[in-house]
């Protein structure tokens, strides 16, 4: 699978190139499924019109949905396991890439093990991940303290490690909304590896073991920097 892990989603042309260059061809001739399933377990968003407006493409401010795309789907996670997998697995293998909105990880990550959708990844070689703050942050391995709202049966605080750093998203200036230099740091120094603190301007591009900020905003490694790390 080919990541393209944003904080605000595709944001400027910097990652809408890299999503192009990830696709292989444009956006225009390629199909997507869109899953919103983590912003229903958020405190702030939930089920209502946060899910509508990012189903319908209405997120001005988070380009996903609406970036012109050949065909576009939704995949609820919630509701694959009440289904057959020959309903639903076909349907991702054939998609190109996968949108997936922001909002409670921990929720994320606990309905893509149950519905299946965790253990199919592995084979999805071709498709794209573009994930939103919440939709990048489940690929991490742990996302520590300050990110746990909803708590998983069990009490398994994990995510999928998929990747080797953590993230933390929608950096900002002090006084704005988000999480400031200062919090990431913080924030930081409560996990066990290495992270990026970026900024809604930004994304991590990963591919194979290759990993490359693309950026028009502000970005920090917050460990030492890995010698297979581009910046760009």
């Amino acid at each position: 699978m080919k990541l393209l892990l944003t904080s605000g989603g595709v944001t400027n042309a910097s990652i809408r190139k890299a999503l192009v260059e990830l696709l292989g061809k444009p956006i225009a001739d390629s199909s997507a499924l869109c899953i919103p399933t983590g912003m229903y377990g958020h405190p702030w968003i939930g089920p209502g019109e946060g899910a509508w407006r990012f189903i319908s493409g209405q997120e001005s401010e988070n380009p996903m949905v609406d970036l012109g795309w050949r065909s576009m789907g939704v995949l609820e996670l919630t509701a694959l396991p009440s289904i057959d997998e020959e309903r639903w697995v076909p349907l991702v293998r054939d998609t190109d890439v996968l949108l997936v909105a922001g909002g409670d990880v921990l929720y994320l990550c606990h309905w893509m093990r149950e519905s299946g959708l965790a253990d199919l990844l592995p084979s999805l070689s071709e498709t794209v991940w573009v994930g939103m703050s919440a939709g990048s942050m489940v690929m991490t391995p742990e996302v520590g303290d300050d990110f746990i709202q909803w708590q998983p049966p069990g009490g398994d605080v994990s995510t999928l490690g998929l990747v080797d750093f953590s993230i933390c998203p929608h950096l900002v200036s002090d006084g704005m909304p988000g999480n400031t230099m200062a919090e990431a740091e913080q924030w930081a120094a409560s996990i066990s590896g290495p992270a990026y603190a970026i900024d809604d301007q930004t994304a991590i591009k990963v591919v194979g073991g290759t990993i490359e900020v693309v950026s028009e905003g502000h970005w920090e490694h917050l460990a030492v920097r890995r010698p297979d790390v581009q910046g760009s």
